[in-house]
């Protein structure tokens, strides 16, 4: 007898939900689309026909669809006996609401498994699937049952502290540009010789402001250095065993930063929060040395339905039907915090990120922006696309809402960071 699982997936995956998606045969090779190779700046946005979150048989196809027209086959490019690294988000809760009421809260896993299906076609056989956080809420969502499914193999997140030491089950990487972290530990396959990353994050709101796919990578790096948002205690604070790799001038370097991000004037400094500017600067090198370690083959923010709130158990959720994707994340993350109703001049990480030397814009509309559908690409204005506002708990102001938007005019024009 088979499982309710098995016999939903056959339906799913049956011929009749791929009706309209193009045959692929594979090669040797596989490649991201020539035109989103081509243009490494850009960001794309995919508009999607999901009736309502909930409905599994359409996500499914959005997800097939989206891997068919954006990985294609290729003579030259990643070979497919390269072990595929899937960093989607996650995050899951259960509390005293309808679970379909926490289901925002990470990326949809339909539309991942519909991804893992079209590269699976490609002839792709060697997955993983890696993440430091909270390995009791895998399957909440069903991530884990898919994995298990697909055959994609699954980190154990734990490690004791003679671990770091042996280097069991990690990649340590050394950062270019340090500021917090001089070297970072990854779960392994992470940046070993023949992987290849996919980077699948939310469109969802959190307390440093939108989590999406600059952040979505931070969960790559092995407990406790995936902490970066406890600020001082997980810099100053850290255990004895992870001094080493942290930068020895480092409180020079961030107070550096954070004293003439005040004296300019930048919004919310003053902000009594409790995950404070200060807090949010070093979350945002923390972010940024990581960055530069992770070379990501695609990065993806699923918005078929955003959510606001803190990126756990307080928020809604919002049929949006979006997938935004390009190469650069950084760049990527900027549109979707447009989109969700912010602007990135007000956020500390575009700006440092800008400051480092990993962008050369933190000003959205001068990103480059394409449309894509049934596999072409067409400009267009960061106007053409409706925002849908996705309040957060970031940086709250004196007589703000708890939850608001990060949204007061900055002057691009006048603040080259």
């Amino acid at each position: 007898m088979i499982s309710r699982r098995q016999a939903i997936g056959a339906a799913l995956l049956s011929p009749y939900s791929l009706v309209g998606a193009p045959a692929r045969v594979a090669k040797q090779h596989f490649a991201v689309h020539p035109f989103v190779e081509k243009n490494s700046k850009a960001v794309f946005i995919r508009k999607t026909r999901v009736p309502h979150k909930m409905d599994e048989a359409a996500k499914l196809r959005e997800g097939i669809a989206f891997a068919r027209e954006v990985f294609v086959p290729a003579d030259s490019g990643v070979p497919v006996s390269h072990r595929i690294v899937l960093k989607p988000n996650f995050t899951s809760v259960r509390n005293e609401r309808k679970h379909e009421e926490n289901w925002g809260t990470g990326t949809d896993p339909q539309f991942y498994e519909g991804i893992i299906v079209g590269l699976k076609e490609l002839g792709l056989k060697k997955f993983h699937f890696l993440e430091a956080n909270n390995f009791h809420t895998w399957n909440y969502r069903g991530m884990a049952d898919i994995n298990d499914h697909h055959g994609v193999e699954v980190n154990e997140p734990d490690r004791r502290p003679r671990n770091f030491r042996e280097g069991y089950e990690m990649t340590w990487t050394k950062v270019p540009d340090p500021v917090v972290y001089w070297k970072i530990p990854h779960y392994a396959p992470v940046n070993e010789p023949d992987t290849w990353l996919l980077n699948i994050a939310k469109w969802k709101s959190h307390g440093m402001c939108m989590t999406l796919a600059t952040k979505n990578e931070q969960g790559l790096v092995v407990k406790p250095y995936v902490r970066f948002c406890p600020g001082w205690n997980m810099v100053t604070g850290v255990p004895d065993f992870m001094k080493e790799n942290i930068h020895p001038d480092v409180e020079r370097r961030v107070n550096s930063f954070f004293d003439r991000h005040v004296r300019m004037g930048y919004a919310r400094y003053q902000s009594k929060a409790n995950l404070s500017p200060v807090h949010q600067e070093i979350w945002a090198h923390k972010t940024c040395d990581n960055a530069q370690t992770l070379c990501t083959g695609l990065a993806v923010i699923e918005g078929i339905y955003g959510r606001d709130g803190n990126g756990f158990g307080i928020g809604n959720d919002f049929l949006t039907n979006l997938v935004m994707f390009g190469k650069d994340k950084l760049r990527l993350d900027m549109i979707g915090m447009y989109l969700g109703g912010h602007e990135p001049g007000n956020v500390n990480l575009f700006r440092i990120a800008k400051e480092r030397g990993l962008l050369d814009t933190f000003n959205p509309h001068e990103i480059e922006l394409y449309e894509w559908e049934d596999g072409k690409a067409t400009r267009r204005k960061l106007t053409d696309f409706q925002r849908t506002p996705l309040p957060t708990y970031y940086l709250q102001r004196d007589g703000e809402p708890e939850y608001h938007l990060v949204n007061e005019f900055f002057d691009y024009d006048k603040v080259k960071a």
